[in-house]
């Protein structure tokens, strides 16, 4: 099983409901938060279920919602598809359905800890084309190489403990430490990057880019960059 096969399928990631609610609504405000007008065309890359896409979508003139897992595709498109500023598509169809240049903003949450580094220097390439001269491309949730397992679990127990749902979370830690997301990142593990490193690549690919003072989510030891194309 590799990570995409790990997310086409229900996972116990979230400690509940509750939990994945939170989750999506702080993410989703976020994004909405840096939505440059309301006719803006923005995509979510790796955006998983997507609970307020809605809200989202509200705000901007379209969005596009862009997942590997065929699963969660399936569920957005039964969710969303007759939404009219709302399209969702696999990473395949990215291409031939959002013109070159034609984005204003390009969020990337949460991903790149799931990809290897060769993947990603080629998404990076893909999302420059992809955006306007002034738009912006967002990668957020960057696990920094000093940042543990056990600094992810403490900053959840204290997002649960400000969302009522910290014995869940509790019981998720242990839930999460059997299941196959543990075994998997034993296996083939997760990809991190420090600051200098996210900085170059970004470079590289053709931006200019800086580390934002806040990470997206509730993760604040995780890290989040903001690139425009050079």
């Amino acid at each position: 099983m590799n990570w995409r096969d790990y997310w086409n399928q229900d996972t116990p990631i979230y400690a509940s409901e509750r939990h994945k609610l939170l989750h999506y609504r702080l993410v989703s405000n976020d994004i909405i938060g840096l939505i440059p007008s309301p006719d803006a065309r923005v995509l979510d890359y790796g955006c998983g279920e997507a609970l307020f896409a809605e809200r989202v979508a509200d705000r901007c003139g379209h969005l596009y919602l862009c997942d590997g897992a065929p699963l969660v595709r399936d569920r957005l498109r039964e969710r969303l598809g007759a939404h009219p500023r709302v399209t969702v598509l696999s990473p395949e169809e990215l291409a031939a359905a959002v013109p070159e240049g034609s984005l204003d903003l390009i969020v990337v949450n949460s991903l790149l800890q799931y990809l290897p580094l060769e993947e990603l220097r080629g998404l990076l390439r893909a999302w420059r084309s992809l955006l306007r001269p002034g738009g912006r491309l967002v990668i957020a949730d960057v696990i920094p190489p000093d940042v543990s397992p056990a600094t992810d679990a403490k900053a959840l127990l204290s997002f649960a403990w400000q969302g009522g749902f910290l014995l869940a979370a509790l019981r998720g830690l242990a839930r999460t430490a059997l299941s196959d997301y543990r075994r998997i990142r034993d296996e083939i593990g997760l990809s991190h990057y420090g600051e200098a490193d996210m900085l170059d690549l970004l470079r590289e690919a053709g931006f200019a880019a800086e580390r934002a003072e806040r990470n997206l989510g509730h993760n604040q030891a995780r890290m989040t960059f903001v690139a425009r194309p050079a």
